[in-house]
């Protein structure tokens, strides 16, 4: 298992510091988001300042952009980074992509993510080989490239994209296409063992894969101090947190795995009407236990590798990576979790 570490939203003159900082502490990866900044150009510094780390988006909004747009910036920075990036893609939904991006929301969200995967490949791919371009599908149609816009061959062509989702079909998708599967922080073991791992291995079959050849990344909802009072600020932040994705029609299943139905539709209610308030004391000390883990810095890595055993390939904390962060700390976790004992 992996250590992996979430970028907090940063300038980019505090990049080099917290990458820097990242890899000494042994973390395996650097993860940016797509939030309040660009997701791709803190890893340009990154790359820089770095020799080992992974360096990836978790993620990217695919659907506010070109294969043709992201085929190249990837492919500058893997060049950059030596083969480190990690193409990390998802969807958002539709009303951010409508809305926030001024784009248009497909009819079939994942048909059109998994032309987009096979579209960015199939740019590499002549980029590398020297190929015609041609690729066809039913949202993308890219058969134009000519020697002044192709930036020819690089030594570490085979970047990994990983693809991020919620509910089945797009897990299915990253077993279908997919190298690695972002999955989403409100989660619990029974949601990844039950619902996650099984249509991975479904989508995986399809294309005469396994589960194996698709690398299952988490964040896991943290409560972390040296005592019950240090930590009991965080553990209701992570309850108003789980309150609110709990809410939303697209985490419904991972309620519903837990037979929490009836209180899931409690929340969507309190939502609708503003009652936010009221929405914390619908998630119980029991639900909190499924999906956060609890302890303190010299013990939380331990906590989180024994509950992703078996289950995930890599582990970041939902508690973003700052300049204000305890390295000592953090190298604590980073060691616990990556150690094979």
């Amino acid at each position: 298992m992996k250590f992996d570490v979430a970028l907090a939203p940063s300038t980019l003159n505090e990049i080099p510091s917290l990458a820097q900082r990242a890899e000494l502490l042994g973390a395996s990866c650097l993860w940016t988001t797509e939030t309040q900044h660009d997701p791709f150009l803190p890893h340009a510094l990154a790359a820089e300042h770095t020799t080992k780390i992974e360096l990836g988006t978790a993620v990217a909004i695919a659907f506010a952009r070109s294969p043709m747009t992201v085929a190249h910036t990837s492919w500058d920075l893997a060049a950059q980074s030596n083969g480190r990036f990690i193409l990390g893609l998802g969807t958002q939904v539709k009303p951010h992509i409508e809305k926030r991006f001024g784009m248009t929301w497909p009819e079939s969200p994942v048909s059109k993510l998994r032309e987009f995967i096979g579209a960015v490949r199939a740019v590499w791919q002549a980029w590398q080989s020297g190929d015609r371009l041609n690729f066809r599908g039913d949202h993308f149609k890219l058969t134009l490239m000519t020697p002044f816009f192709n930036p020819g061959s690089i030594k570490n062509p085979q970047i990994p994209i990983y693809i991020a989702g919620v509910n089945a079909p797009l897990i299915k998708l990253a077993g279908e296409a997919a190298d690695g599967f972002h999955v989403h922080p409100h989660h619990s073991r029974k949601y990844l063992a039950e619902v996650v791992l099984p249509a991975i291995e479904e989508g995986a079959k399809k294309n005469g894969r396994t589960r194996q050849d698709v690398v299952v990344s988490c964040t896991s909802f943290v409560a972390i101090g040296e005592n019950e009072e240090a930590r009991s600020g965080m553990r209701e932040a992570m309850r108003s947190q789980i309150a609110f994705y709990a809410s939303t029609p697209t985490y419904h299943a991972v309620m519903d795995i837990h037979g929490w139905t009836s209180q899931r539709e409690q929340l969507t209610t309190l939502a609708s009407k503003g009652q936010w308030d009221e929405m914390t004391k619908v998630i119980t000390d029991d639900m909190l236990a499924e999906f956060v883990v609890e302890g303190s810095w010299d013990d939380i890595g331990g906590k989180v590798r024994a509950k992703y055993e078996g289950l995930a390939d890599r582990v970041s904390l939902y508690l973003p990576f700052m300049l204000d962060a305890k390295d000592d700390d953090w190298h604590k976790v980073a060691k616990a979790v990556n150690s094979d004992q």
